[in-house]
């Protein structure tokens, strides 16, 4: 194997380590986008108006 083969090899090698980089990058940016909006729309729902007394207990017929 020739020296030319093996820079072609390592350039190669080197290009591909730095695609997946930026590409865990990207996937890291939209997990980040995704959570932030899950929590936006979760904060947006107004919670039950239920009374007090109501799921205090449970009632098992058996």
């Amino acid at each position: 194997m020739d020296i030319s083969a093996v820079s072609g090899v390592v350039s190669g090698l080197a290009q591909e380590q730095t695609a997946m980089a930026v590409s865990m990058q990207v996937l890291r940016k939209a997990i980040d986008i995704e959570a932030a909006s899950t929590l936006q729309l979760l904060q947006t729902v107004a919670p039950a108006s239920n009374p007090p007394n109501l799921g205090n207990a449970v009632d098992i017929k058996v």
